[in-house]
């Protein structure tokens, strides 16, 4: 008879051989975040004439994709009305965005207060922490430029983000699903709005160096996923298959959408601001921002049965082979012709 020492050997070089795999793409990760990273007060010329905010600018406006855009009320407006509510659509993406990304550093400070010695993710994961912070302060630089009094995530979802903060040590793979909603979304929009005409001169090169090193944040988090996901209990499987959808939906809504406070701010009719998010366009759009994550969880067996009732229920559903193509996924760099 075969030794069982000998069945067992397959399984932990292949086991040895995945662990490999993972840290060899960490460690190049934190190489790239060496060789290049940005500062929020070194690689945004903030006081350069062509990069002041004022909201009378016609620079500001709606993305062409936005749903806002294609309502009868935002073409009514006049120009300085559409420039406004244009900033101020941007500079509370900005808040909302650091607010996420404080959840995040926070979560991420936790996963790795627990990591032992010579783990390799303890070393990109304090890169991605020292990003984060950047990106927090170029956001908020911008929300102060515009003097506008924008507000980020509601008062009950603040609260509610301690106890994700929890999840990145009690249930790491539901933290980075947490993670995957929230910066993949808002990539998706970025690279697509730098494909598009163009924006004012300041939030183009804030998005520049937003989506150069956040790809890196994203490589991290999916990898993770692919290669935890498949250890999972069958409880830990099914609840994070359930939450996933809820959660992607829930993000990608904060993200693509008009917050309440802009539109109570600039007077939008309700049934206008629902008309556009159940347009054909803004549940398209919706979709369209998740589908590299849907996609991911399809390969992980996330989108069974009962599960994609949530998916549809969410309305972020399309299919688990649904074709994603580069212009619409962000799937390459955006264009640029050396740095970010």
């Amino acid at each position: 008879m075969t030794p069982t020492t000998q069945l067992d050997r397959p399984t932990r070089d292949r086991g040895a051989a995945d662990r490999q795999v993972f840290n060899d793409m960490v460690e190049r990760l934190s190489r790239q975040s060496v060789d290049k990273h940005f500062d929020a007060y070194v690689d945004v010329d903030w006081n350069a004439p062509e990069m002041a905010i004022d909201p009378r600018d016609e620079r500001f406006a709606l993305w062409s994709f936005d749903p806002l855009a294609s309502t009868d009320w935002y073409r009514s407006q006049p120009a300085e009305v559409r420039s406004r509510l244009a900033l101020h659509r941007v500079a509370t993406a900005m808040r909302i965005g650091w607010e996420f990304e404080n959840v995040l550093q926070r979560g991420l400070l936790e996963y790795v207060f627990w990591l032992p010695n010579h783990r390799p993710d303890f070393r990109f994961l304090h890169h991605e922490i020292i990003e984060e912070s950047q990106h927090t302060l170029m956001f908020q630089e911008f929300v102060n430029r515009s003097g506008l009094d924008v507000r980020g995530l509601p008062v009950g979802k603040k609260f509610a983000s301690r106890a994700v903060v929890g999840l990145s040590r009690l249930f790491p793979a539901l933290f980075f699903m947490f993670v995957i909603g929230g910066e993949d979304p808002v990539d998706y929009l970025q690279r697509r709005q730098l494909r598009s005409d163009g924006c004012h001169p300041v939030v183009e090169r804030i998005m520049r160096i937003h989506v150069t090193e956040e790809a890196r944040h994203l490589s991290f988090a999916r990898h993770y996923l692919k290669r935890a996901v498949p250890k999972l209990g069958p409880i830990r499987r099914a609840a994070l298959a359930v939450a996933a959808p809820v959660l992607l939906g829930t993000m990608g809504r904060e993200m693509v959408y008009a917050t309440r406070h802009t539109a109570k701010t600039f007077g939008i009719p309700r049934w206008q601001v629902r008309r556009a998010r159940r347009s054909p366009e803004g549940r398209r759009l919706l979709r369209d921002a998740l589908a590299k994550p849907r996609r991911m969880c399809g390969e992980l067996g996330l989108t069974g049965p009962g599960p994609r009732l949530l998916w549809r229920a969410m309305g972020i559903w399309d299919g688990p082979t649904t074709p994603v193509s580069d212009a619409d996924a962000g799937t390459n760099a955006p264009p640029d012709n050396a740095e970010a």
